[in-house]
Order: structure tokens, then C-alpha cells, then sequence
């Protein structure tokens, strides 16, 4: 069956439920749990849900309908949603509220299982392969009053054209495949999402064509390996079109108008090609931040991690990048505590941490997944050991941050004002083309705007600006 007649079948069934709730005042509330590609399936949720007649509230003892989209990267997402399923129950009983579970954690059988053990209260389970049928599981489960699973093991299809509703409208999420190929040992992904599959080019620039015209001003390209984009297609040999590979999207996206900033998340090193470099350099739009996950400093659990780069060979590219990229900076992730890492290992790390610098640094205490091949090795790090190497890589960067944060002191930075400041109402807020946060004095009229502040002060996690 052609995708636009999956997506029709799917309408059909979104109208079929809006009839249904007609004058019945219906809410719903969506708990996201992961990374920016959740939340950007959470928006394709959102969107077909208030299609269906419901409006969103954040209030969760309102909701009618309670979506939850898991993740798996990390053990405590499913402490987080187990959590959240005992509070539930109650609203469910009292009100028959409808409960619906989607997301990677519901690839993994013994998810599933426990689920219908120790939380039978459920009616819908779904994963990412099985999104797009969201609205047809609802309807079965308020017309027949009984539990849904609808769970593919095999790699889903790339599904274009479902609703999708977006809280932010300065700023969106625009996926650009799914999947991964790389499997690396810690890593859950390539079992939940599948293999890496690449949206058509011309979809992506219609959708982000449509958001200019809508008034968005920064654009992030999502994936799980952005910069393997096409790669895949192009091994077999299929007709991609003109724009088949990541640098000539990132091109085709800088000319589009009324957009002022591309970020990009997550590219591999051992994927960044020279083209890519080129195109970062030449295109204005495209921040000069990048995300380069490190992982781990030591060549040997990098190996062990199965990420097909060196220390050496990572050290290089950064300093390639450097050469190219004018006032090019970098963001990394880096897991403490993989099993296996020595003493040793873990002073490689600092030491990457030492020269590089990073802006900002996302820093986690490696758990087990199950399913993984780290999981079964047998070396496992003590929880105390782990703990005590967070600390001293945390204090590490946060003194870097600190003297990053000096050298914007006197500077004047262009800032996307995204609005008011979460900590105070009378202050905006905004990012600065390195993602810095910025607080400063204004008027809500400047919000959507890119607008010059001159840096007064740093303050760790923000920088406090005036308009110049």
C-alpha cells in the first residue's frame, strides 16, 4: 500500500473519532521522555490527537486521553515511566481516561511484558514503526473497549504527511531519517528505531520551506547519524535525486528564505566528511556550534564501544574543523564508566576534555541496557567508581565553562530572542549562535527577532546582555 493511502486510511479514522467526541469538551496530555527526535514523533501525536477533537492540558488529573513516548537510552526512563503509570491508575479508574504507551521502550519485549503484568491497565501500546497508525489504535480501543498492541519488530517505513502540532514557534525539529547502522555496544537505538532509512529531499525542504512561511526562524535537522544521510541509499544503488548527501542538504536548507539559523544533531566522527566541513564553512546560516559526541577519550574503549575512531583520529578532526571553520566551537556527549575503563582510560577523557574545550558538554554515568552488548560484558564498573569520575569530569567542565563564558564578557553577540525568561518574567531570553543562553532587558516585541546585545556579565549557565 502507497504511503499516502496509509496516511488517508489514518485520516479517515482521526474524523471517525472527532465525530465521536463532539460537544464533549475532551483534553489530553503527552509526556515526552527522551531525546529531540521523541519530541519531534511527540508533535506527530499532538497533532493527530487535536485533530481528533481534543485540546491539550498540562493539568494531568484533566486528561481524557494521557500519551506517554518513551525512550531507552537510559535505565531510569523506565523508573520515570513506571513511576508515572502507578500515579495514572487513579484517573484511570475514576474517569476511563484512555492510556496510550508509544516510543523506543515499547521495542523491548520484556517492556511489553511487564507492562501487561504489572500495569494491565493500559489500552494502547505502539513504537516508532507504528506511530502513524496512532489514530486507528485509539479508535479500536474506545469502540470495542479492548487493549490494543501494535509493535513491528521490522524497520518501519518513513511516513510523511501526518498532522503535527509544534509548541514553539520560533523555533522547530525537522527529522531527516530514522534509524541507525552503527551499533555501537551501549547503544539500544538500532534495535528500537531500526535501520537507517533517509527522508526524500524534497519533503524535507517543502516541510522547512512551510515553517518559514509560517514565521520559524531556526531550523534543527534531526537524526540519529545526520551526516550518513543518503549514504545508505546511495549503497544500493537507489534513485536519491540531486541531493544525496548531508553537505548538499545543508546547502539546499541555507537558501531557504525567511530561515536565519541551522543546528544539526547528531552527526558521527567518523562520518564527517570533507564536503561536510565545506559546507558548514560556506553556509552563514548554519551555526558554527557543533556537536561532536566524543563518547570516550581512551582509543581503546572507543574500540571496545565499537565507534570506529581513535582518539588520535577525533583530536584531528577537531582540529581540521578548526583550521576550516572560523570561530568554530563544540558541544559533546560523554559516557563515565563504560565497562572496562581503567584509571587510565578515564585520564584519556580528561585529557580530550582538556584540549578541545568544549562549550558545553552532556555528561552520563554509562547504565546497562538490556539487549546490548555492553550489557553482558563482564567488567562492569562499581556505581562508586562511576560516581567519582562524573564528579571530577563535571567540576573539570564547569571550570571550563566558566572561562568560555569570560571571553563573551565586552562582546557584542547576535541572540534569537525566544522569550520570556523561565526564571523571571521581566527579563527575555535568547541563544546565541554558540547556543549560549542570554537574559537581558526588553519588550515582548523583539521575541522571533535576532537582535545585537552587548554581554555584561557570565553567570554559568546564562550570560546577562543589554541591548546595544
Amino acid at each position: 500500500m502507497e504511503m499516502q493511502e496509509k496516511i488517508k486510511i489514518q485520516q479517515e479514522y482521526i474524523n471517525k473519532i472527532k465525530k465521536l467526541n463532539v460537544g464533549k469538551n475532551l483534553k489530553y496530555t503527552i509526556l515526552t521522555m527522551g531525546c529531540q527526535l521523541n519530541e519531534n514523533d511527540s508533535e506527530k501525536i499532538s497533532g493527530m490527537i487535536e485533530e481528533m477533537g481534543y485540546t491539550k492540558t498540562n493539568k494531568i488529573e484533566e486528561a481524557n486521553l494521557i500519551a506517554f513516548n518513551t525512550c531507552c537510552v537510559r535505565e531510569n526512563a523506565e523508573d520515570k515511566l513506571f513511576g508515572k503509570l502507578g500515579e495514572v491508575k487513579k484517573y484511570k479508574e475514576a474517569n476511563g481516561t484512555i492510556i496510550a504507551i508509544g516510543g523506543c521502550m515499547m521495542q523491548e519485549k520484556h517492556i511489553v511484558e511487564k507492562l501487561k503484568q504489572s500495569y494491565p491497565f493500559f489500552d494502547v501500546v505502539f513504537g516508532p514503526h507504528t506511530l502513524y497508525k496512532f489514530p486507528e489504535d485509539i479508535y479500536e480501543t474506545m469502540l470495542n473497549k479492548k487493549r490494543i498492541e501494535d509493535i513491528l519488530d521490522i524497520d518501519g517505513e518513513v511516513i510523511e504527511g501526518l498532522p503535527i502540532r509544534r509548541d514553539d514557534n520560533i523555533k522547530a525539529s525537522v527529522a531527516i531519517m530514522n534509524g541507525c547502522n552503527n551499533f555501537c555496544s551501549y547503544c539500544i537505538v538500532p534495535y528500537v528505531r531500526g535501520r537507517e532509512r533517509s527522508r526524500n529531499a524534497k519533503d524535507i525542504i517543502a516541510e522547512i520551506q512551510c515553517l518559514a512561511k509560517e514565521g520559524y526562524k531556526e531550523i534543527t535537522l534531526l537524526g540519529q547519524n545526520v551526516n550518513s544521510y543518503m549514504r545508505v541509499e546511495r549503497e544500493r544503488g537507489e534513485n536519491v535525486g540531486e541531493i544525496d548527501s548531508f553537505a548538499k542538504l545543508l546547502r539546499e536548507v541555507n537558501k531557504i528564505e525567511g530561515i536565519e539559523r541551522i543546528r544539526f544533531i547528531s552527526p558521527h566522527p567518523k562520518d564527517f566528511t570533507d564536503d561536510v566541513i565545506e559546507a558548514i564553512k560556506d553556509c552563514q546560516k548554519v551555526c558554527k556550534i557543533i556537536h561532536l559526541p566524543l563518547q570516550a577519550g581512551s582509543s581503546e574503549i572507543l574500540k571496545t564501544m565499537n565507534r570506529k575512531y581513535t582518539k588520535e583520529q577525533y583530536l584531528a578532526l577537531v582540529d581540521r574543523m578548526k583550521a576550516k571553520i572560523p570561530g568554530v566551537v563544540f558541544s559533546t556527549d560523554i559516557i563515565v564508566g563504560f565497562p572496562g575503563e581503567t584509571e587510565e582510560d578515564f585520564e584519556e577523557t580528561l585529557d580530550v576534555v582538556q584540549k578541545v574545550c568544549f562549550e558545553q558538554v552532556y555528561m552520563f554515568i554509562y547504565s546497562r541496557r538490556v539487549g546490548t552488548p555492553a550489557d553482558k560484558m563482564e567488567n562492569q564498573i562499581s556505581e562508586e567508581i562511576k560516581h567519582a569520575r562524573f564528579n571530577r569530569l563535571k567540576q573539570l567542565v564547569e571550570s571550563q565553562i566558566q572561562e568560555n563564558n569570560q571571553k563573551y564578557v565586552g562582546t557584542v553577540q547576535k541572540v534569537l530572542v525566544e522569550g520570556k525568561s523561565k526564571t523571571n518574567e521581566n527579563m527575555l531570553t535568547g541563544r546565541t549562535d554558540t547556543n549560549k543562553v542570554v537574559n537581558f532587558e526588553g519588550t515582548d516585541d523583539l521575541i522571533g527577532k535576532i537582535i545585537e546585545l552587548k554581554i555584561l556579565s557570565e553567570h554559568m549557565w546564562y550570560l546577562k546582555g543589554e541591548i546595544k
